[in-house]
């Protein structure tokens, strides 16, 4: 332009990847508000606007500094609404311009703005030359993208201008968004056609190579596999750029042959690799065939620990870790004396049993230590399909190999131990059963050759060593139960709580909490009555959360100013808070149809007080207390004994037509079932029906039939510890139990004083108060000579 240098404020509207061109028509997208308002502003005037380019196109708000120096002054020709709420805006270019100065930033940029002019060059041959030569490679760059463009290169042709020549290509071209810029901003009309005919033989250049690039690949191309084609693409561009392709698989044949794998294994193997290599790029078949040489990949088929066979260092470790549990530390030293005697032998699958609590996962981890293998668990809580255990087929879209192999990849090692936590609170349903497919798992003569849904491979797990957990066998299923050595844990006796407490769980909280001895102090009185008071449990899980409590207090004790928080039994309540359980108390007198009974339940033993009350009736029985089919079934049993018995136990034979006899058990929320309280039951209704006081300082326990005989039952260590707890000094037994006697805790054995008893009428004559039974003699004098001469001797010490 020759026109002097003109100076005006109007709108400016920033543009993002986008640069107008003067003499030049072109339609674009405005949403923004600022751009919207300077759109309305300069259509209240004249129409004209400043269209410049911003310099980051990811910033909505773009200041004056954001922009580039120069820009075009455009009118405004058509405007629509589109329902997007943008708006199409038709502009064409009138002359270059740049800002003199920023008059306003809000609502919209406005400012002073001057027109500049192009540079004056004089029209030669060379730029004759230069038009030519752009108009045949503008020619050629609309052929090669077939773009309709008849209308633009007709005014190329008829234009002697070198300036509108370059601005029509760059506003008609797909350069860079920067390049168009520095087109923009080059005012020698000369030079511009120069960089616009350098910029445009690059361009057709680069469609003219990817134009080759189809060529060579259209051959190879499926009409029906349009991912096919951009693979095809992707190895031309690479034959293009020299790059090897075959890297990923030649890493994944390296690894397949570093397995050295049995022939048929690895031939599969390979097989897979080349299905993989025919796969299309990007197709589902082959994402699947990758996961699945990753997981054979990092399987640990031949990395092993190597295994530290020491009984004497296990049994350190052991010791170091867990008090008491001397069963299960004999037995798993008794599998390492074993391995060092007979390497060969395959490790033995134990299942520890017991109350939670009790250290069944610990002592696993401490087996692991001792033993210097890796270590991976796998919890089996809920699980109900069949399909977590051995995995599901690859074919499947989201396919995975199942919980033991994905455990073998966890640990890293082939000889690992897995912790199958929590074996019996496995499920069934339609998808299977999960307990089945363990079956394999744990059998060592088929788990050489284990193989799993996804892997499809054998695989050998017989140098991993399985060890189980469980809180009941009752829902383990038999084939699963016979694979597996038992290996039952207790309940912890009081003075083992005190010592696991003192030695392995305080010292555990002090260092979680920060504290150091000299800070606090626990008395053994506390922990003692935090045992007895504040827990109820087979294990010590809430006596842990207990000494937890007492540090957390401390903790704010000793950031309130304290300098030692000394905790005894006498302020721990201000520690706790009141006492949750009250210490277990004898009956203050020997009452008449009330017997304590022993319990077990699935957080140690309990104490089951027996009442009963007979009033006249029509013989009706009735049964209260939340009770199962199994102890009313039992009750009914103990009736029909007495009933059958009843003149020799000085009842009235008439008792079951003229008295009713109501049975409770206290307690009613907790349900309760289980035959072991037949004698219990019966010995109550004995009581009652005669009047005879049972002695309060007696508990017993045992299954009763009809013919009155007296049947083993289960938990006798915990339920004899619930005994010592009540203050019970005797405890009547089944004689079949009296081998179980040597599996008490020599504590508790030493304590009470054992009664073995057969038949209901042993039972009878140990429980009742003697001298009140002497004015029955019914009650007595029908007993065997034996036992009535049992009747002055308290009972068997074992």
């Amino acid at each position: 332009m020759s026109e002097l240098i003109t100076v005006g404020k109007m709108p400016i509207l920033a543009l993002r990847g986008l640069a107008v061109f003067p003499d030049q028509t072109v339609h674009f997208e405005v949403g923004r508000i600022k751009s919207v308002l300077a759109l309305e502003e300069a259509m209240k005037g004249d129409q004209n606007l400043l269209l410049i380019p911003q310099k980051d196109i990811a910033n909505d708000d773009p200041d004056f500094s954001d922009l580039y120096p120069m820009g075009t002054v455009a009118k405004i020709k058509q405007i629509l609404k589109s329902p997007n709420d943008t708006i199409r805006v038709l502009v064409t270019g009138l002359y270059r311009a740049r800002i003199q100065e920023g008059l306003q930033k809000e609502p919209f940029l406005a400012g002073t703005v001057i027109s500049v002019p192009e540079t004056e060059v004089t029209e030669n041959l060379r730029s004759r030359a230069l038009r030519r030569e752009a108009n045949a490679l503008y020619g050629a760059y609309v052929e090669m993208t077939e773009h309709s463009a008849q209308a633009v290169q007709l005014r190329m042709l008829a234009s002697d201008s070198c300036g509108f020549v370059a601005d029509s290509i760059g506003q008609n071209s797909g350069f860079d968004y920067k390049d168009k810029v520095s087109l923009l901003r080059q005012l020698n009309p000369v030079r511009r056609l120069e960089n616009a005919v350098r910029l445009l033989r690059q361009e057709t250049e680069m469609l003219r190579l990817e134009s080759d690039i189809q060529e060579k690949t259209r051959f190879n191309i499926d009409r029906h596999q349009k991912d096919y084609y951009l693979r095809e693409q992707m190895k031309v561009i690479q034959d293009e750029l020299g790059e090897d392709d075959q890297s990923e698989f030649a890493q994944y044949e390296k690894g397949i042959l570093l397995l050295n794998l049995p022939e048929e294994q690895e031939t599969k193997l390979l097989k897979d690799l080349d299905r993989l290599k025919k796969q299309p790029f990007g197709s589902s078949e082959g994402a699947v065939l990758r996961n699945y040489l990753d997981t054979v990949l990092e399987l640990p088929w031949n990395s092993k620990t190597k295994e530290r066979i020491d009984v004497e260092a296990a049994r350190k470790i052991l010791e170091k870790d867990h008090f008491g549990l001397e069963k299960v530390k004999q037995r798993i030293l008794e599998t390492i004396a074993v391995r060092q005697m007979a390497p060969q032998m395959p490790p033995q699958i134990i299942c520890l049993v017991g109350p939670p609590g009790v250290g069944k996962t610990s002592i696993a981890y401490s087996v692991a230590r001792a033993l210097n293998r890796k270590m991976a668990r796998i919890a089996l809580g809920g699980v109900h399909d069949e399909a977590d255990i051995r995995g599901h087929r690859k074919t499947y879209v989201g396919a995975m190999p199942g919980r033991i192999l994905s455990a073998m990849i966890q640990a890293g090692s082939s000889n690992p131990l897995l912790l199958l936590d929590e074996v019996d609170k496995m499920g069934s349903d339609y998808r299977g059963d999960p307990s089945a497919a363990l079956l394999e798992v744990l059998d060592a003569e088929q788990n050489k050759t284990y193989r799993d849904h996804y892997l499809e491979l054998p695989y050998d797990l017989s140098e991993v060593m399985f060890i189980t957990t469980a809180n009941t066998l009752d829902t383990v299923s038999r084939p699963l139960l016979d694979r597996m050595e038992v290996i039952e844990l207790g309940s912890y006796t009081d003075e083992e709580k005190l010592r696991i407490a003192v030695d392995h769980l305080l010292p555990k909280q002090m260092k979680k909490h920060g504290l150091k001895k000299s800070l606090l102090k626990v008395s053994e009185d506390a922990v003692r009555e935090m045992i007895t008071c504040y827990t109820r449990e087979s294990g010590v899980r809430q006596l842990e959360r207990c000494l937890a409590e007492i540090c957390r207090k401390a903790d704010m004790r000793l950031l309130g100013g304290e300098k030692r928080i000394a905790v005894n039994g006498g302020n721990l309540t201000e520690f706790l808070g009141v006492r949750k359980y009250l210490p277990d108390r004898l009956a203050a007198a020997d009452q008449i149809g009330l017997v304590t009974g022993l319990a077990w339940t699935s957080v140690g033993g309990e104490v089951l007080e027996v009442e009963v009350n007979v009033m006249d009736g029509s013989g009706k029985l009735e049964l209260t207390g939340n009770l199962g089919d199994v102890m009313k079934e039992s009750a009914h049993a103990a009736l029909s004994y007495i009933r059958a018995n009843a003149k020799a136990l000085g009842v009235a034979e008439d008792f079951y037509k003229t008295k009713d006899i109501h049975v409770h058990f206290p307690e009613g929320a907790v349900p309760k079932d289980g035959p072991s309280a037949g004698v219990t039951v019966c010995t109550a209704m004995v009581s009652a029906l005669t009047g005879v006081p049972v002695r309060r300082d007696v508990a017993m326990t045992g299954e009763i039939s009809i013919r009155g005989r007296v049947l083993p039952i289960g938990g006798l260590k915990e339920k004899t510890m619930a005994a010592l707890r009540h203050g019970v000094r005797t405890v009547i037994i089944p004689s079949q139990n009296e081998r179980d006697l040597e599996l008490i805790d020599q504590t508790v054995r030493k304590s009470l004083n054992f009664i073995t008893a057969q038949t209901v009428d042993t039972v009878l004559e140990a429980a009742l108060i003697p001298t009140t039974a002497a004015a029955h003699p019914g009650l007595l004098g029908s007993l065997p000579e034996d036992v009535q001469g049992r009747h002055k001797k308290p009972g068997i010490r074992q």
